[in-house]
């Protein structure tokens, strides 16, 4: 949008630092914080707790403190790390959730604790991911690249709990980059992205030609996908294309600006992985994000379902899963992702298959509706699974799929003819409901 004198609107400075005041106190309210140094190992573990091994690199710089490990500051090369986190049983934690200590030393029966966490040399991490790839039952490589307002130890228990969430069989790689962990600090952390843009890309080229990697699926959070989009075009534009062996990524609420992310798409060629984006209208953080940046739509935060989006989404094959209507607890509506339990584990289940997001007839979004509606199908209603569904899916599978399951619940056959019980129905019925077809 524009300003009435037709040029952006931007925020003055004392406007900019109350808006990111507020959205400081909006996180706060909620958040009883947690201890630091929870990166030092415990010595203890639990018999029902499970593992999560990582490898990570990383821009960020060493730190002196031990149970810190590495700082927001930025480094002055890449370095790489050997992690290993406990999660404790199911039966103490509900799946989606970061079970962060409230003191240390960690208990491994209710909390999440560190096992291992050891600075290695880039030998080491090569045997790491050599190791790991071949544990793997397709060989597959999982890449997560945080979002903003992320300290080191958050990116690291984050992605424990959508490893152990997703139960993911990929070789787990964490990309963290140099973030502050403060609200007030987005400008330092966008320009951390673009600092570790080249990084990146190495390690996506070294992936492309290590021959024991088969498949890599990227997931990125938040300010995260301009560090993933801007990288991937990069090494596109490098090499004339992007490896077939890239075969998914996923943006989840992307900080990204949607004129930017079209020209990014065009930079990386025809052939590109399969992107599947995460939206939700109600993101919060995105929407603080958008009056910053003179009051330009986000990816993550658009109607899928608008002109011209819709077309454009169309057009580049990108698949869209609309997560408004699903609740969590996060106040900003932000990692929804990660911490919607049928979500992530739907997520994973179809990266461990070895396929992308939607390349049969039965697709993801088929996958999320079923695990969210079971009930109002079950039930034979069809009004009500349309309205229980709290995730729209935009890719032509599920559309088709979940079109043809309302109809058989409103008594529509597939010729798109209605059974008599139905006509009569429709004809009492003034709504603007599917099944009536209005």
């Amino acid at each position: 949008m524009a300003s009435s004198n037709g040029g952006p609107r931007v925020l003055p400075a004392i406007a900019l630092r109350r808006l990111l005041t507020a959205a400081a106190l909006a996180v706060l309210s909620g958040c009883g914080g947690h201890p630091k140094d929870v990166l030092l190992p415990v010595a203890d573990t639990a018999p029902a707790a499970s593992k999560v091994s990582m490898l990570v690199a990383t821009t960020r710089r060493q730190s002196t403190v031990p149970g810190e490990m590495f700082t927001g500051e930025r480094g002055l090369a890449p370095a790489f790390a050997d992690i290993t986190v406990s999660i404790p049983p199911k039966n103490v934690r509900k799946e989606g959730d970061v079970a962060w200590p409230k003191r240390l030393p960690a208990n491994p029966a209710t909390d999440f604790a560190t096992l291992k966490a050891e600075e290695i040399p880039l030998d080491a991490a090569k045997k790491w991911l050599s190791a790991s790839v071949q544990k793997s039952p397709d060989h597959s490589v999982l890449v997560f690249i945080h979002g903003f307002n992320n300290r080191f130890e958050d990116s690291v228990y984050r992605f424990a709990q959508i490893v152990e969430d997703s139960n993911v069989k990929s070789a787990p790689i964490l990309v963290t980059w140099p973030s502050r962990g403060s609200l007030l600090a987005y400008g330092y952390d966008r320009e951390s992205t673009n600092y570790t843009r080249n990084a990146l890309e190495q390690l996506f080229q070294y992936l492309a030609r290590d021959p024991q990697v088969k498949e890599v699926s990227i997931l990125a959070h938040s300010m995260g996908n301009w560090l993933a989009l801007e990288s991937l075009r990069q090494m596109a534009i490098r090499n004339g294309r992007l490896p077939e062996k890239f075969k998914n990524v996923m943006l989840a609420a992307p900080d990204v600006d949607v004129d930017v992310f079209r020209s990014e798409i065009v930079d990386m060629g025809k052939q590109h992985p399969q992107f599947t984006l995460f939206v939700s209208r109600d993101d919060k953080a995105l929407a603080f994000s958008r009056r910053l940046w003179g009051d330009i739509p986000r990816l993550g935060a658009i109607d899928p379902e608008q002109s011209p989006y819709k077309e454009e989404l169309e057009a580049n094959k990108i698949a869209v899963i609309d997560l408004t209507k699903v609740k969590v607890g996060d106040k900003l509506n932000h990692s929804k992702f990660a911490e919607s339990p049928e979500i992530v584990q739907l997520i994973g289940q179809r990266i461990s298959e070895g396929q992308t997001l939607t390349d049969t007839r039965v697709g993801l979004g088929d996958q999320i509706l079923a695990a969210t509606t079971g009930t109002a199908a079950a039930a034979g209603n069809a009004a009500g699974l349309i309205l229980a569904a709290p995730v729209a899916v935009i890719d032509a599978n599920t559309r088709d799929n979940y079109a043809n399951q309302v109809n058989a619940l409103a008594g529509v056959p597939a010729s798109g003819k209605r059974t008599t019980a139905a006509s009569s129905k429709c004809k009492n019925d003034q709504s603007t409901s599917p099944p009536c077809h209005r």
